[in-house]
């Protein structure tokens, strides 16, 4: 069990900013930016590379709803990332969205 099922299981306390049946967002323990938010899926799904045809309109979803967590948050401009994998950073083997905003952002990212 990871530590985001904990969370949805209220196991381990979070600073939940949106929760409904299928997504749970909160704040993250170690923000990266001014805002960083975490969207998780509900469901158990590792990772983008693990997703099949049934986990396309959740993970749409979860898109759409990170989204309207940073306009709730204020933000005009922000980043959407998720990694997939260890070797892209994936250090919790849940699928998560991280909301970042507040400050500006470069490219490449890292």
């Amino acid at each position: 069990m990871t530590i985001f099922q904990k969370i949805i299981d209220r196991e381990i306390p979070a600073d939940i900013v949106f929760e409904d049946d299928r997504v749970l967002a909160f704040r993250d323990i170690q923000p990266q930016a001014p805002t960083h938010i975490l969207i998780i899926p509900k469901k158990p799904l590792v990772s983008v590379a693990q997703m099949d045809e049934s986990d396309h309109e959740m993970v749409g979803y979860l898109m759409h709803r990170a989204g309207l967590i940073a306009k709730e948050q204020g933000l005009e401009d922000f980043r959407l990332v998720t990694n997939s994998g260890a070797g892209a950073g994936q250090s919790v083997f849940h699928l998560h969205v991280h909301i970042l905003g507040g400050r500006p952002f470069h490219w490449p990212p890292g």
